[in-house]
């Protein structure tokens, strides 16, 4: 699908936004009664929220204050084949920051855009979790 100004096709698109906090409970409170969603995975190092009715969830991660970096907040882009999207990124001006492991066997990648702003790409969440979030369609609606 070919946006308004004619960009060609997506990269991906927006699944979340990830806050670095040091109380990681406190902060899924707030911005679960902030959306009106409730917690639909709780690990020691990852608290994600259902989606609201634009479909993005919001996620907590747990930080000890010392993240480089100005910015504790980032967006989740969701893709089908991280590389071919990292590559594209990479060709857009964007730059790998770094390779993260998250849960046995999975990675993301860290990347950043030409002002330094940073965004994780991921893969699609987990079957068992996305039908937490998403319900039996594993996908926002819409999608």
């Amino acid at each position: 699908m070919n946006g308004p100004d004619g960009a060609g096709e997506p990269v991906g698109w927006l699944r979340a936004v990830v806050f670095d906090a040091e109380d990681t409970e406190r902060l899924a409170r707030f911005w679960g009664a902030v959306l009106g969603v409730g917690v639909v995975e709780s690990a020691p190092d990852w608290v994600q929220l259902a989606p609201d009715r634009g479909g993005a969830f919001v996620a907590i991660e747990p930080t000890d204050g010392t993240t480089g970096g100005s910015s504790r907040t980032r967006p989740d882009l969701e893709v089908t084949d991280m590389d071919a999207a990292r590559a594209r990124i990479e060709e857009l001006g964007g730059r790998l920051v770094e390779v993260i492991h998250a849960r046995p066997g999975e990675s993301h990648y860290r990347m950043a855009d030409p002002e330094g702003n940073e965004f994780t790409v991921v893969l699609p969440l987990p079957d068992d979790v996305a039908e937490r979030a998403y319900g039996p369609s594993r996908r926002p609606a819409g999608a």
